[in-house]
């Protein structure tokens, strides 16, 4: 059954409340479940706010261990992703408002930008990362979005990298589907061309959390809810 604007359809709603009530009895596969099914939007929704690869993964961590022992206040009116979004983004804005961090990045040294340009953990064995080629053009996009002021940053992360629909984006965030538009075109203006032409091959590659990083945080996750052994 095709998924509309307003809201997730039945056979969604019948399957998500099934997980839902197995993760309130402390299911361990159902919490696997829903932990791996939105890691990578939690991540990239945090990080959208907070620029910083450990305070977003700080920030997942929090609103799994947030959701997880409040289940009884999901109520279904809105998807299980959409709920953990909006928990996950008010915790990093949270964070951020504490740290201090909304500055014009017009008033940033150039130093300090080269500093928050994103740095993934080397390749393990075993864990297909990005080619060298990859990871070069990653680096420009990263950089390029970390530049953006939050209010677009937000809407670009998102709709382009995470694929939302304008509703849902609006729905996240709280604003119209007028402004989630009118952002979405300044967002685009603010990339240079050349990057934007650059990356669009790869963009649902960047910042990405699976494999070894995403397996992490689930058991870190588990564990501080006393799941598994």
């Amino acid at each position: 059954m095709q998924r509309t604007a307003a809201g997730p359809s039945a056979g969604t709603r019948s399957s998500e409340a099934e997980l839902v009530d197995r993760a309130r009895g402390r299911d361990e596969a159902a919490l696997r479940e829903i932990m791996q099914a939105n890691n990578r939007r939690l991540y990239r929704l945090a990080r959208g706010i907070l620029r910083s690869d450990s305070e977003a993964e700080d920030v997942v961590q929090e609103t799994y261990i947030r959701a997880f022992t409040h289940l009884d206040g999901f109520r279904g009116e809105s998807g299980l992703s959409t709920w953990l979004s909006r928990i996950a983004i008010n915790e990093a804005l949270g964070r951020a408002r504490s740290a201090k961090q909304h500055v014009e990045l017009g008033s940033v040294p150039e130093a300090t930008l080269e500093a928050q340009i994103i740095k993934f953990p080397v390749s393990l064995p075993g864990d297909p990362e990005r080619t060298m080629a990859q990871r070069e053009i990653q680096r420009v996009v990263e950089r390029a979005i970390d530049e953006l002021p939050d209010v677009f940053r937000m809407v670009f992360v998102a709709r382009v990298m995470e694929g939302m629909n304008i509703e849902e984006t609006a729905d996240l965030l709280g604003v119209k589907p007028e402004t989630v538009k009118t952002r979405l075109h300044r967002a685009r203006t603010m990339l240079r061309e050349n990057v934007e032409k650059e990356i669009g091959p790869v963009m649902m590659d960047a910042f990405p959390f699976a494999g070894w990083r995403c397996e992490r945080l689930t058991e870190a996750v588990l564990k501080r809810l006393g799941v598994g052994g």
